[in-house]
């Protein structure tokens, strides 16, 4: 029997972050006869999605954090892993701009095929120190090597993958626009139809019964805005006291349950870590509000939209995402209190099986997966 095409993908770490999804999503529902995956990461520690890798039959590299301060040892280590593993002929790295490094590497190994996905959007910087979502220094410091590092990204890759047109035009510049291919965030739709049993069951297991309940997934970075988004919470509570805050997300999240002590919230949020029942706990949502600074398109809305839930989201983030009328963005600009009296007039919606919807807007992962299985084969052969 023909062995399978071994595709490398390069990520951090292998916890639930939308890349990391959106790769497994992929992995999940490929051909696995046809391609595998195998996995080049940057972090030590084993992330939730590794026994899974493994029980699908990808094998896990590992290789020292990306650092200023150790670039040249870094790359040493590139270097001799490419020697070492002169196997693979297709290398997908999710790196955004620090894919530079990797198909640098890649291209002087003589890898044919040298994908760079973009799967966010560093455009927007805020250094208003009167501003509510003034940017800190470390996203100061990441947005700035960021977008010098990305300037070197289309030289050595020859295939530029992106979440979206934004994404896609952050990466790789106005220029390369039309070279750029959009693979969706797909998910499997059918896993996130709005079931009331579900939602009903769901609420009473996290203790929310009877409440209104407003909900987020996103890691605890600084992009995602949770400061912010305590603030919504602190003034809808002043419009409706019988509500929960539902936070699903990994990260450091000391400073924000510091906050919600300080605001006097903190017995009415939950913060729930890094789930694997990401699609039960949405049913137990409500609403779902999305205020970050930067994103590219993320996965999490795609399956929020899924799942019947009406999204209030960041105008910062890609229209494209609005595959159904459950979206409205609004602007960063605005106060807190106005976000939160617009999630009082969201409330009256009809919650639906949006099913159709995520297929018409190609975003379901059967067709998606075949479509990039397809595109690895034929890379090849070109």
């Amino acid at each position: 029997m023909e062995k399978p095409i071994r595709i490398l993908q390069i990520l951090t770490v292998m916890n639930r972050g939308g890349a990391e999804t959106m790769v497994m999503n992929y992995y999940r529902h490929i051909d696995r006869t046809k391609v595998q995956f195998d996995f080049l990461l940057h972090r030590q520690d084993e992330g939730v999605f590794d026994q899974e890798i493994h029980q699908l039959g990808g094998n896990i590299f590992r290789l020292q954090n990306i650092s200023l301060k150790n670039l040249l040892g870094y790359q040493k280590s590139l270097d001799e892993f490419f020697q070492e593993h002169s196997k693979y002929k297709i290398v997908h790295s999710h790196l955004n701009a620090l894919s530079f490094f990797v198909l640098k590497a890649a291209k002087k190994h003589n890898i044919p095929v040298r994908i760079a996905h973009s799967h966010t959007s560093l455009h927007y910087l805020n250094l208003n120190p009167f501003s509510k979502e003034r940017h800190s220094l470390s996203f100061i410091f990441k947005f700035f090597t960021q977008n010098i590092f990305k300037l070197g990204v289309p030289k050595y890759a020859n295939h530029y993958y992106a979440c979206g047109i934004t994404a896609g035009k952050w990466l790789f510049g106005n220029g390369n626009i039309k070279k750029v291919k959009i693979i969706n965030n797909a998910i499997d739709a059918s896993q996130f139809i709005y079931n009331p049993n579900t939602s009903i069951s769901k609420k009473k297991e996290l203790g929310v019964e009877n409440k209104l309940v407003i909900g987020h997934v996103g890691n605890f970075v600084v992009e995602k805005n949770h400061a912010f988004l305590l603030d919504i919470f602190y003034e809808f509570k002043k419009l409706k006291e019988d509500c929960k805050l539902i936070l699903v997300g990994g990260g450091d999240a000391t400073r924000f349950r510091n906050k919600t002590k300080e605001l006097g919230i903190d017995n009415d949020v939950l913060f729930l870590g890094v789930r694997s029942d990401v699609k039960d706990i949405l049913q137990a949502m409500d609403i779902f509000v999305f205020p970050s600074t930067n994103e590219g398109l993320p996965v999490t809305l795609i399956e929020a939209q899924a799942s019947g839930l009406k999204i209030l989201a960041s105008s910062n983030i890609s229209k494209e995402l609005k595959v159904t009328d459950l979206v409205d963005f609004v602007s960063l600009e605005e106060s807190a209190k106005y976000w939160a009296k617009l999630v009082l007039d969201s409330l009256d919606y009809n919650r639906n099986n949006t099913f159709n919807k995520i297929i018409e807007g190609n975003y379901d992962i059967k067709n998606n997966a075949s479509m990039l299985q397809h595109f690895y084969q034929n890379s090849l052969n070109e």
